[in-house]
């Protein structure tokens, strides 16, 4: 473990309304915005474009964590198809995408945690045809 969550403070999300739960299906707890959240973590204030996203990726895995900072597959698979979905799309078809997905489908119960969730995105981005549009395009200064 690299001890990266320890390193990101974290603003915890505001508790849910009263009278709702947050496991009912539907309601979640009310949370901080992404853009709040980054922006009250002072050592990123002079940070770098890389540094501050990824900041943001360990906080929209810990909002959407469990309290002890590990998400269900399920929940995995509905992030990354939320809030990765320009990486994701177009990939269904490639061997290796619908083995990542294949895996959280199989075993519901288990539970990831972000070094893990972190790989899987990483491999995602590996093998998107966003990446490769990206790696395409040429900068001018």
């Amino acid at each position: 473990m690299c001890g990266c969550r320890a390193s990101v403070p974290v603003s915890q999300p505001a508790p849910a309304s009263p009278g709702k739960s947050p496991s009912a299906a539907g309601a979640m707890p009310k949370r901080i915005p992404i853009a709040k959240q980054l922006a009250s973590i002072k050592a990123l204030r002079k940070g770098s474009d890389l540094e501050k996203a990824f900041a943001t990726a360990a906080l929209v895995y810990s909002n959407a964590a469990d309290p002890e900072g590990k998400l269900g597959q399920g929940e995995a698979k509905s992030l990354l198809q939320a809030q990765f979905s320009s990486f994701i799309q177009g990939q269904e078809s490639k061997p290796k995408y619908q083995e990542i997905i294949s895996a959280l489908d199989e075993e519901s119960e288990n539970k990831i945690d972000f070094e893990d969730f972190m790989i899987m995105l990483v491999s995602l981005a590996l093998m998107s045809d966003l990446l490769r549009e990206i790696r395409n395009v040429k900068t001018t200064k």
